[in-house]
């Protein structure tokens, strides 16, 4: 064989490898449900998706554990927006009033800060139930197989791990 064609074949050879490593590793997290937090609360991906928390809930379904765990961290995250809101609003109307030149209801105000404090912990329960919940439905899509990939000065190595 010709030092030419040799080449060719060492480099298709490569091509080939490289491609075959990409894809075990997209496989690897193809399908996984990440949560992304965000200022106004959080948001779920799945691949190039961006998923509601009942679109999360729904897929979940078919992991049992999975989704009694992310049924309860809803909830939380349910009752703390709303105390959050309503916190906000009883907070936003004394300051209104007190901005337009009236008498402002400063007890509305602390009661509202109240509700938005009471929220925090909720959503730190939701947290934590949500990562728990995406662990357990994320644990069928780690392979039991690892890939290392090599370049070394003469050439390449890949390395398979059962």
């Amino acid at each position: 064989m010709s030092k030419i064609n040799l080449v060719v074949v060492q480099k298709i050879v490569l091509a080939f490898i490289i491609s075959l490593v990409a894809n075990i590793a997209l496989a690897q997290t193809a399908g996984e449900i990440t949560l992304v937090k965000t200022f106004g609360g959080a948001k779920f991906e799945m691949d190039t998706l961006t998923l509601s928390p009942r679109q999360v809930l729904e897929i979940l379904r078919e992991t049992p554990l999975a989704y009694e765990e992310f049924k309860i961290a809803k909830k939380n995250y349910n009752i703390a927006g709303v105390m959050g809101f309503s916190g906000a609003l009883l907070v936003g109307v004394p300051l209104i009033s007190a901005i337009g030149g009236g008498d402002p209801e400063w007890g509305l105000a602390a009661g509202g800060a109240a509700l938005i404090l009471g929220s925090i912990p909720l959503n730190k329960a939701f947290q934590k139930h949500t990562n728990n919940a995406l662990d357990v439905y994320n644990k069928k899509f780690s392979s039991r197989i690892n890939t290392k990939f090599y370049l070394t000065g003469t050439g390449f190595r890949l390395r398979f791990r059962f």
